[in-house]
């Protein structure tokens, strides 16, 4: 089973900054469309960015956008969500996700699932 790990979660106060990372383990994802998701407590999973297996073309959810920057390093095996101007209502469980889809739609479904990492913004 293809797994996934994030890091960098954690606590923050409103209008701070925060980076997650991900990782496979065991193989190497640079041919693979990748994304993030989030979960808040009582709500379900919701796209937060993706960006394709080039790195070519990145999608955001519109309460995110120019807050949020999704990039990968194809060297390092590395995909990244620098996070900025973090508000409360952005805590959740954030999940790294990975698919083979190709072309430039970024949403719907994905393959792989990583466990998730938590990030709690405080006001």
């Amino acid at each position: 089973q293809a797994q996934l790990v994030e890091s960098g979660g954690g606590l923050v106060q409103a209008g701070g900054s925060m980076r997650l990372s991900c990782v496979p383990s065991g193989w190497n994802f640079r041919s693979y469309a990748l994304g993030w998701f989030r979960q808040a407590p009582g709500k379900g999973r919701e796209f937060v960015a993706g960006i394709s297996w080039t790195g070519g073309t990145t999608d955001y959810a519109n309460f995110v956008k120019g807050r949020f920057i999704i990039s990968r390093d194809n060297d390092k095996n590395t995909l990244y969500l620098q996070m900025n101007s973090l508000e409360p209502e952005d805590t959740a469980v954030y999940y790294c996700v990975a698919d083979r889809k190709t072309g430039n739609y970024l949403r719907g479904t994905y393959d792989y699932w990583g466990q998730g990492t938590q990030v709690t913004v405080s006001s």
